[in-house]
């Protein structure tokens, strides 16, 4: 929750319910998205 905070903000800018909805799905989306790319792939090294 902090992440989402920090990056895409404390209020939801919407008013109507439906709006904030999808407002935050865009909003974890995004960050879903940057987490991914962010993170490291590990490969399996056989050492023989």
């Amino acid at each position: 929750m902090g992440r989402y905070k920090q990056m895409i903000g404390n209020y939801l800018r919407s008013r109507s319910l439906e709006n904030q909805r999808t407002e935050a799905k865009i909003g974890v989306t995004v960050l879903n998205k940057m987490t991914t790319l962010g993170r490291p792939t590990f490969e399996r090294v056989n050492v023989a």
